[in-house]
């Protein structure tokens, strides 16, 4: 995978976040002092790897056996920290490190009483643990967390930045590109520079990365899928919305914060109170921690309500 091939392995490496590279570089010059950390901002940005060159920069050719990542995402509830999180950070290693490192990403789809629980980890085995806390959303992870940690706020990846490196990675593979093809695959990413690699990846497995190529791997992107799936449930089609829905979820891996994000850029459009209305009653549900299944499917029932009540007209959303 020309991700991890490609993934910066010291600090310095990193893709144009530079104020944050520097604020970090400061913090580390004496490792005994390093507070817990909190990276906020778009995915493919470079959060995760600088927490792993800093794993790697803090505890040297060991740092694997010292260090505990886990993707939040993945097991939400308070057990996850219980069994895994305070396991790993009760016990004290016997190598000459300054402290064990605990990385969690996406933290911001922890539950509410999973982030309580970890901010008690987090005071209690602050001696011999840090904890780097990666998130998109910093409004998801609950005060208390912020308050005990150096927030660093990464920004999107500047398209030149982008379209340069995918350009070196193209030359390192030898293989051929068009400039045109590299903008497109930054347009659809939206500068995500993990998603735009991958896309990258499968276009030169088809020969030249060009854009007829790129559009080949691209497909139907998953803005056009929601698109689809809010029409369906405005038309009143609740089954065939469900279905969609958990087609983009299963098979097309869209977590369920993107889904909503995506959600919201299409109603922006549309420009309804009381559907925008609906996606933040459900958003937040989410974010306390409800269950994502069951609360999507409600939400689909409820565009189906809303869209019956203001007569909402498709086929005009549809030739937008």
């Amino acid at each position: 995978m020309w991700v991890e091939k490609y993934r910066p392995k010291r600090i310095d490496d990193v893709v144009d976040q530079e104020e944050v590279v520097n604020s970090i570089k400061n913090i580390i010059k004496d490792p005994d002092e390093m507070p817990h950390l909190l990276f906020a901002g778009p995915a493919g940005v470079g959060k995760t790897t600088i927490a792993l060159c800093l794993a790697r920069e803090l505890l040297g050719e060991n740092w694997r056996d010292n260090t505990l990542e886990l993707n939040a995402s993945d097991e939400r509830g308070i057990n996850m920290v219980r069994e895994k999180v305070k396991m790993f950070a009760r016990f004290t290693s016997m190598q000459n490190i300054p402290f064990k490192i605990i990385i969690l990403d996406e933290a911001d789809e922890m539950t509410a009483d999973a982030q309580t629980a970890l901010r008690r980890v987090m005071e209690d085995y602050s001696r011999t643990t840090r904890f780097i806390l990666i998130c998109n959303y910093l409004s998801q992870i609950i005060e208390p967390i912020q308050s005990r940690c150096v927030i660093f706020k990464f920004k999107a990846l500047e398209k030149d930045d982008v379209i340069k490196h995918l350009a070196k990675i193209c030359e390192n593979e030898g293989v051929k590109y068009d400039k045109k093809a590299l903008e497109e695959i930054y347009e659809f990413t939206e500068g995500d520079l993990r998603h735009s690699i991958n896309i990258l990846q499968a276009a030169a497995n088809l020969g030249h990365v060009n854009s007829s190529n790129v559009k080949k791997v691209i497909g139907v992107s998953d803005k056009k899928r929601v698109k689809d799936i809010i029409s369906l449930a405005l038309s009143g089609k609740f089954s065939e919305a469900r279905n969609k829905l958990v087609e983009l979820l299963r098979i097309h891996g869209i977590s369920e914060r993107d889904f909503l994000k995506l959600a919201n850029e299409e109603l922006q459009e549309i420009n309804e109170p009381k559907l925008l209305a609906a996606l933040a009653e459900y958003d937040y549900r989410l974010a306390i921690g409800a269950h994502p299944d069951i609360q999507l499917a409600a939400l689909l029932a409820e565009f189906a309500r809303i869209g019956k009540e203001i007569r909402f007209d498709t086929s005009k959303y549809n030739k937008k």
